[in-house]
Parts: C-alpha cells; structure tokens; sequence
C-alpha cells in the first residue's frame, strides 16, 4: 500500500466510490446512488466520443464543487445569497502532453450577475481558496480564474 501526504480533513462526511474496467475506453459505475458511464477517448486523441471522458468528469465534479463553494465566499464577503443564485461556472479542462506522459490545466469562467467587477473577483479568488477541488489541485494544476459578463 502507497500513501501520500497532504492535509486531512478532521472529519470525513462522505466517500463516492466508483468502480472503473477498461481506463479510457471502458465503463465506470458509481455507488449510492448508482451511476453507470460508458468511457471513450475524446475524439481529438483518437477515440469515437461514444462515452465521458475523464476530464469531462472533473471539469463537472470541479465545476460544481466550486459554485458550491462560491456559497460559502459569498457568506464571507456578504454578497447576497439571491445574487449567487444567478451565477454560472464553467470549467474547462485541458490535456496535453507533459514530458513522458499528459498533464492538465484548468480554466474557470465565472459569471456573477449583478456584482461588480472588484467584488466578484475577490468573490472567485476566495471561492478557489476555499473550494476542496481548487485545494486539491493549488501547485499542481495550472489554473486561470476569468470572471466573464456571460458564457455565450
């Protein structure tokens, strides 16, 4: 068994887990509350596009996590609740090759309705400080945070 170190919760709230077979071109099921995925290679590296590719998975997973955590900044920063409930991320994820083998970066477009330009950047830089996927990938994952007028 391999561990790596980084820092813990202190509690654990919950666990996915996902059974995968076949990697990229494979299948994956997730448990409680099961979710089947058909797996394909994206079509620019070869594949059919005829299932999710991982990174598609992590621009979801992360996209999601951070607008939840846009919850949490906005209570810091007293942005109003009614305002972050018209807000939009989108995250795109990019891989390429990286020496021997692939790395990726990210890119997180954030659209935040009706707050100024200053508050919604200091609103997105705290989120990434406080979003469990920004935390997990700060040092290795090149990341861009953008805030836009709209995701068109």
């Amino acid at each position: 068994m391999s561990t790596y170190a980084g820092k813990e919760p202190s509690s654990i709230s919950y666990t996915a887990v996902a059974d995968i077979t076949g990697g990229r071109n494979g299948h994956a099921v997730s448990h409680n509350p099961d979710l089947a995925l058909d797996l394909d290679t994206p079509k620019a590296m070869g594949g059919q596009e005829n299932g999710t590719n991982p990174e598609q998975l992590f621009a979801i997973g992360w996209g999601a996590c951070f607008q939840g955590a846009m919850g949490l900044a906005g209570k810091e920063l007293r942005v109003a609740a009614t305002k972050l409930a018209q807000s939009k991320v989108r995250v795109h994820i990019s891989l390429g090759d990286e020496g021997e083998s692939f790395g990726i970066k990210a890119r997180i477009e954030v659209v935040l309705p009706g707050i100024d330009q200053e508050t919604a950047q200091r609103l997105v830089d705290r989120t990434q400080e406080l979003c469990p996927y920004s935390k997990a990938t700060a040092g290795n994952v090149p990341t861009e945070l953008v805030v836009v007028d709209s995701l068109d």
